[in-house]
């Protein structure tokens, strides 16, 4: 096994950060790194509230992005539907409604009516809804969610953790990208009621773009939120506090303390020749070490310490290679960081020496170990 030590000088984490918050649940992550900067009760299942509309919402737009629905397409409004409580879009039975317009009515004016629209549109009943949104949950690895409704309406058998909302958060934003401009969206209007987004750092300059909050007796003030800011983009989950001044100044301060006071940074791009390790009996001499995507690492702001990046690969490396064929591994460590640890894969084919050659190389290469 051959080690190298890579001439890298990067900041490092020697002692992780931390900050307290008076939410009793809470998580923050950096998805420009998948690094997890702050955590508290995190895979606690407990009563999401509204914050698991977002459910509902992702398996509205994954039926648009596979084409099995359209928004202009139009669900009709059942008087279970126009029925229900708690916050509303008004829709008014025996109606039909957009797709569209229901996605606002449940993305910016959070209505209870318009998920159980959606529900007995796409499933026929808001039970056998649920039962689709557990199945799905259950793929996406959300283990500390289930789902009774379609709605965060009270249920004791309906919970999510604060991790399992920053996972679903994450899809909906890296996956529909131009649906996800609606969570952004500050105000809608429909049969004539103008509502404004619940979400309370949308207008206060912290570059926040989504996503949604909840509320019940039960859960407590919750948000689900995200901002970006240059290559950053944090998500944040908070669930359980007292009101919402409380929610809107946990939220703004964590994520002020999330891009104040860590940085982001590219340790490699994606196909970046790391290294170059000889090759045994091929046509090439060496092969490129690279690595399939980027690499960045979130990291302390004021820590100081030598970051360590290290290359592991048996040398010499046997031709034939396959481009994209593994043959060893990157891994960024520092006291106090846990480690991250990539493949290396083949930057090129390299194909094996035919038989003269391979007479003449290991010719060469016994009389060069022999020789002075």
């Amino acid at each position: 096994m051959f080690l190298a030590m890579l001439a890298v000088t990067l900041p490092a984490v020697s002692v992780a950060q931390s900050i307290d918050t008076q939410a009793p649940f809470a998580y923050l992550i950096d998805l420009s790194s998948d690094t997890v900067l702050m955590e508290k009760q995190a895979d606690v299942p407990t009563a999401p509230a509204s914050m698991s509309k977002m459910m509902t919402i992702l398996m509205v737009l994954e039926r648009l992005k596979a084409g099995t629905l359209s928004l202009n397409d139009t669900f009709p409004v059942s008087e279970k539907a126009w029925k229900k409580g708690g916050s509303k879009m008004f829709v008014e039975v025996d109606t039909r409604v957009r797709v569209e317009d229901l996605l606002r009515g449940i993305i910016v004016q959070s209505g209870n009516d318009a998920c159980i629209v959606v529900a007995e549109g796409l499933a026929g009943s808001e039970e056998a809804f649920a039962a689709d949104m557990n199945a799905r949950a259950k793929e996406l690895g959300l283990n500390d969610s289930h789902f009774v409704n379609s709605t965060g309406w009270p249920d004791e058998g309906h919970v999510m953790s604060a991790r399992d909302l920053a996972k679903l958060a994450d899809v909906l934003i890296s996956e529909f990208p131009d649906h996800y401009r609606m969570f952004a969206e500050k105000s809608f209007t429909y049969n004539d009621i103008a509502q404004s987004n619940r979400n309370p750092i949308l207008s206060n300059g912290m570059a926040a773009d989504g996503l949604k909050t909840g509320h019940t007796e039960r859960s407590g003030y919750g948000l689900t939120a995200s901002a970006k800011r240059g290559d950053r983009r944090l998500v944040l989950v908070l669930n359980g506090l007292d009101s919402v001044t409380q929610r809107a100044r946990e939220a703004e301060r964590l994520l002020e303390w999330g891009f104040r006071s860590f940085e982001s940074v590219t340790v490699f791009n994606a196909q970046d020749r790391v290294e170059e390790a000889p090759v045994w009996l091929g046509e090439r001499a060496s092969v490129p070490l690279v690595l399939e995507e980027k690499l960045a690492v979130t990291l302390p702001r004021q820590a100081r310490p030598q970051m360590e990046v290290s290359v592991r690969y048996d040398a010499p490396v046997p031709a034939p290679i396959r481009k994209g064929d593994t043959l060893g591994s990157l891994q960024v460590s520092a006291p106090g960081f846990e480690p991250v640890e990539r493949p290396l894969i083949a930057g090129a084919d390299v194909a094996a020496l035919g038989p003269v050659g391979r007479v003449l190389a290991v010719t060469q290469h016994w009389f060069s170990r022999v020789l002075p």
